[in-house]
């Protein structure tokens, strides 16, 4: 219930927000998504539960995506994004009533897949860092190539290269799709 909440209020924001210096954000631009700690974010040992954060992922990059003009490039086309692999680090705690910013920024394209970069930040203070690997797929079915994902973006800005450490997490949390 909390997240349709976020959702709801995430939805307002966006449309209450000027623009960056009279333009639309771009999907290469960071956004920045504020945030509060509530109390159905905590688990019992009175911090934000590891399973929050996650979720809290997901509206940093629907922000990014509304902002930008993408969600609705790509919601013309019937695509939706889906996670195919992530990874959190955990640096410090946030705790009831804290005040916080997720910055969500695109590291950089795949032949397979999209890779974000998302970060929790208090008073300019890291307090966890993920890495995102996303995909696209079609409602009428398959996979939307990162090719024609750069086409409805308007293409990706030239200096878009992606480190080579993602290249090679992106390789070590592939998996089979047999069993065994």
């Amino acid at each position: 219930m909390n997240l349709y909440f976020r959702l709801f209020l995430l939805q307002l924001r966006i449309r209450l927000r000027p623009t960056v210096r009279g333009r639309r954000p771009s999907l290469w631009d960071e956004a920045r998504t504020p945030f509060r700690v509530t109390l159905t974010d905590l688990d019992p040992l009175r911090h934000v539960n590891n399973g929050k954060y996650l979720s809290m992922l997901d509206l940093g990059r629907l922000d990014l995506m509304i902002r930008s003009g993408f969600w609705a490039a790509i919601a013309a086309q019937g695509w939706y994004p889906v996670v195919s692999a992530q990874t959190i680090t955990y640096k410090r705690s946030l705790t009831l009533g804290q005040r916080f910013e997720l910055v969500t920024r695109v590291l950089g394209v795949d032949d397979r897949a999209v890779y974000l970069e998302q970060t929790f930040v208090r008073r300019g203070t890291v307090i966890a860092r993920a890495v995102v690997q996303g995909r696209f797929l079609r409602k009428s079915g398959g996979t939307v190539p990162p090719s024609e994902l750069l086409e409805a973006a308007g293409g990706a800005p030239h200096d878009l290269e992606l480190p080579e450490w993602v290249h090679d997490w992106a390789g070590a949390t592939r998996i089979s799709s047999t069993a065994g």
